[in-house]
């Protein structure tokens, strides 16, 4: 069998001007194994691979693509609460590819973020980051400006990632949960940096070893950040998430089925059906007047239909009501003679025995992530506190008096010297 180089070398050399002395078209090519090459291998055409595109059809992309934008825009939303940037991800590009398509059209290193679906979905899928974006989406996230970029990626770096993908993809799922009607959760975010080209794909991920579905996102981070991000599915999970989401959508466009109506009782044997009485007022509650039957309209009385006689018959039956009753003011005992608790200190003994805790604060600092993550052994940190000044007893977090440090024996103490009213 030739190596593509040497159909590459072999296609260059060709005349396709009909001069030379190019083999013709139909001559066997000698492939170094005694015998004339495939006819398929010396026609396949330069940088195909082995992508076969039938496995997944334009109307699949296109539902997967749509599943994807709708995930990124929840995740972009979570971004900008962490980086406190303008996050912009735009329309996702779906397309099948391989591991040599990953490692040509995408710049090394980088770090993989795997994530895998644990309630809701089975399956997994990895985000792919460039070096670059990981600085400056952590250094954001730890307070800086998103320059501090220098350096290569540590466990720190690797750990922030993961945190952001873990919110980012925990949004996506809410989003996802939302189309398919059921929950889904996901597992906590796995980041590694690789190079890709010394790296074997089946210890990431055996999905990777074949053909996978690959979906590009353009990401802007306010002015620092203009990359790609890739988003890499399994062919046969990416197909079950188009049909869990089609399908749950079907069942949410679905009308609920109308109740049946109750049967309406049956009237007893032997009595002719009686009409149903209409609701009207008591004649008694009217001041012995009653009211004038239905379709026999009276002088200077304009006739009501039924809606206005049913939204009329409950004001007109409130008033007499509201008329007979016997309103008067409430009246409320008076508390003489009691004690009050804590009036005076009488009765301060109830609470003594209740604990507080009681803290001696030396002094305080404000330090960024940056010095404290360069704490070790033999840090010598400044307080706010100049030395010989008292220190602070604060009793439940409140603050309540000044004193000195004292020692007494083996144990330090503090003798108050002021109380702080």
């Amino acid at each position: 069998m030739l190596s593509q180089d040497e159909i590459n070398a072999l296609l260059a050399g060709m005349d396709t001007s009909g001069g030379g002395d190019a083999a013709p078209a139909d001559a066997p090519v000698d492939s170094g194994m005694g015998g004339d090459a495939p006819a398929d291998v010396a026609a396949a055409p330069v940088g195909s691979g082995d992508i076969d595109e039938s496995l997944l059809t334009d109307t699949e992309k296109d539902a997967i693509g749509e599943v994807a934008n709708i995930s990124m825009g929840s995740s972009a939303t979570t971004l900008y609460s962490l980086v406190n940037q303008k996050v912009n991800i735009t329309t996702p590009q779906v397309e099948l590819a391989n591991w040599e398509n990953v490692i040509q059209n995408y710049e090394r290193p980088c770090v993989f973020i795997q994530i895998k679906y644990t309630v809701g979905l089975d399956g997994t899928n990895i985000l792919i980051l460039k070096e670059h974006d990981v600085m400056v989406i952590t250094d954001l996230m730890m307070g800086g400006d998103g320059t501090n970029t220098d350096g290569e990626i540590g466990e720190l770096q690797l750990s922030a990632i993961s945190e952001a993908m873990n919110q980012m993809m925990g949004a996506a799922a809410t989003s996802l949960s939302t189309m398919i009607n059921q929950k889904v959760d996901i597992s906590p975010p796995q980041s590694t940096l690789l190079d890709m080209i010394n790296d074997d794909p089946s210890d990431i991920a055996e999905f990777l070893t074949g053909t996978f579905v690959k979906i590009s996102f353009k990401m802007q981070v306010g002015d620092l950040v203009d990359s790609t991000l890739m988003q890499l599915y399994p062919i046969d999970f990416a197909k079950t998430l188009k049909d869990t989401v089609i399908a749950g959508d079907a069942g949410a466009s679905e009308p609920a089925p109308e109740p049946a109506p109750a049967p309406a009782p049956e009237p007893p044997q032997g009595s002719a059906p009686s009409p149903m009485p209409m609701p009207g007022p008591d004649p008694s509650m009217m001041g012995g007047q009653g009211m004038p039957q239905m379709g026999m309209p009276q002088m200077g009385m304009p006739q009501m239909g039924m809606p206005q006689m049913q939204m009329a018959m409950p004001q007109m039956q409130m008033a007499p009501q509201m008329m007979n009753m016997n309103i008067q003011p409430a009246q409320f005992q008076t508390f003489t003679g009691g004690t009050s608790i804590m009036a005076g200190g009488e009765n301060i003994g109830i609470i003594k025995d209740v604990p507080l805790e009681v803290t001696v604060e030396l002094g305080r600092t404000a330090k960024p992530i940056a010095d404290i993550l360069d704490f070790a052994p033999g840090t010598i940190i400044e307080l706010d506190k100049v030395a010989g000044e008292p220190v602070d007893v604060l009793v439940n977090g409140k603050f309540v008096a000044k004193g000195e440090v004292v020692v007494i024996e083996e144990s330090f103490g503090v003798r108050v010297t002021e109380i702080v009213q």
